[in-house]
């Protein structure tokens, strides 16, 4: 093995080396942005981990193992061949195995860490024990993985050598789970002491050529703002439902004006869900109550409670019949109950719309609602804000390129891509189950012909 290794990072990249050898940090979040050196400080750190420190083991993952060989690993065997380490000298690979062990006995596992249908609670990593891992592309990973990942972290030789499980994630902008655990509380001044967040720019890249920096500069305004400026808030999906800026517009909306008052209420079917509830005059919600780990007899109690006080009739109450909620409908006689999965509302001459289930139909509405800026949210608290912008930027046309009843992402898909689930997204959604029981409503009329109509058509 060589004696030395010699690493010339970029300021940002040196930047964060620090962060990774300290003994505070045990998350590191790297880039934002493209070309900004994130693989190259990836492999870079593997590999001086694993000459440093003898008998160690380290994870390499991406959600895809194809594309990780096909880009990630490229760079690692470049920084090896930098470092004068030479394949069957000083490491071997297996690619049966996709294990690379060098002659000291330290490892590196290339791993697939994507949803796989036979392994759901991504079993096949509980058996690692690991110093640490690399995540390349960390955005584009289930939270799941992430989740299981760290709990095998910090078991070879952490307490030899004094090293902390450090994790190490590089990603592009995007408004999932490192958008909520890195970049907005990085933003915002809040990360945790034991987190860190990175941005790294195209521009803080040495290697960056002027070339590369005039492409990004006449590409379309999003590719910019995500990946020449970093700008977490622009999504690039086009099957995303509704417009971030329209988003972003419901807490300034002003709804017109209605004597009717209504309550959606979504209730948690997991430990880790919120039981959400909605209070509504016409189409501005203008209270928005949410609750961890509340019982059902509680959620009662709440219901009747805010039906007494903002004097809401029974009939105008919407609660998710789904799982546990159930139980709250039969125990509120003249409320109604929401069942995801049901037949849609039939239009005013009887016909059924080409919506897959009642919830699929309730979306594509509320997306139109809130394009047309029809719908008004009133909060006073910005986190509750920041969880309504960043669950209804998730909500997305499922399967757009083929034929058939129109679809959106299942909650379980949003809550892999989000790390939770998307409580006040289907508070809100479910309002416009009200709107498509009227049936003198011009915005279920046939002659109606909302926009998404228009882009399926």
């Amino acid at each position: 093995m060589p004696d030395v290794l010699t690493f010339k990072p970029s300021p940002k990249q040196f930047q964060a080396w620090q962060i990774l050898t300290d003994s505070t940090t045990t998350e590191l979040g790297y880039g934002g942005a493209a070309h900004g050196g994130k693989s190259y400080l990836e492999c870079q750190f593997l590999t001086i981990q694993c000459i440093a420190y003898p008998g160690t083991g380290w994870l390499l993952g991406r959600k895809e193992l194809l594309n990780l060989k096909r880009t990630t690993l490229l760079t690692l065997f470049k920084v090896l061949d930098e470092h004068g380490l030479k394949p069957n000298v000083h490491f071997t690979y297996n690619q049966s195995s996709n294990i690379i062990t060098f002659t000291n006995d330290s490892q590196i596992f290339l791993f697939d860490l994507g949803n796989m249908p036979s392994d759901p609670l991504f079993t096949r990593l509980g058996g690692l024990e690991l110093t640490g891992a690399v995540i390349d592309e960390s955005n584009e990973v289930p939270f799941a993985a992430i989740d299981v990942l760290q709990t095998r972290l910090g078991r070879r030789l952490n307490d030899k050598y004094g090293l902390l499980p450090k994790l190490f994630e590089g990603f592009n902008p995007d408004k999932g789970h490192v958008y909520s655990r890195y970049y907005r509380p990085w933003k915002d001044g809040k990360l945790p002491p034991h987190r860190k967040f990175i941005q790294a720019l195209p521009g803080d890249n040495p290697a960056t050529t002027e070339d590369y920096l005039n492409q990004l500069r006449n590409a379309d305004k999003i590719t910019r703002e995500r990946l020449l400026f970093g700008n977490f808030e622009y999504d690039a999906d086009p099957t995303a439902l509704m417009d971030y800026d329209a988003i972003v517009d419901l807490f300034t909306n002003t709804a017109e004006d209605s004597d009717e008052k209504w309550m959606t209420v979504d209730v948690a079917r997991y430990g880790q869900d919120k039981t959400v509830i909605g209070l509504w005059e016409g189409l501005h919600c203008y209270d928005i109550h949410s609750y961890e780990k509340q019982s059902t007899e509680v959620t009662e109690t709440r219901i009747k409670e805010f039906a007494r006080y903002e004097r809401i009739p029974y009939s105008h109450i919407l609660i998710d019949e789904d799982g546990i909620g159930g139980g709250v409908v039969d125990h509120l006689p003249g409320v109604k109950g929401f069942v995801n999965n049901s037949l849609p509302i039939e239009n005013e001459d009887g016909e059924r719309a080409n919506f897959q289930h009642l919830k699929a139909q309730c979306y594509f509405y509320l997306a139109d609602y809130v394009n047309r800026h029809q719908i008004a949210v009133t909060t006073k608290d910005e986190e509750t804000r920041q969880l309504i912008t960043q669950e209804l930027e998730h909500v997305k046309r499922r399967d757009p390129d083929k034929d058939g009843k129109l679809k959106v992402l299942q909650k379980d898909e949003i809550k892999e891509l989000l790390g939770r689930s998307p409580d006040f997204a289907d508070m809100l959604m479910m309002r416009m189950f009200f709107e498509l029981q009227e049936a003198d409503e011009v915005h279920v009329a046939k002659q109606w012909k909302p926009s998404f109509a228009k882009k399926a058509a």
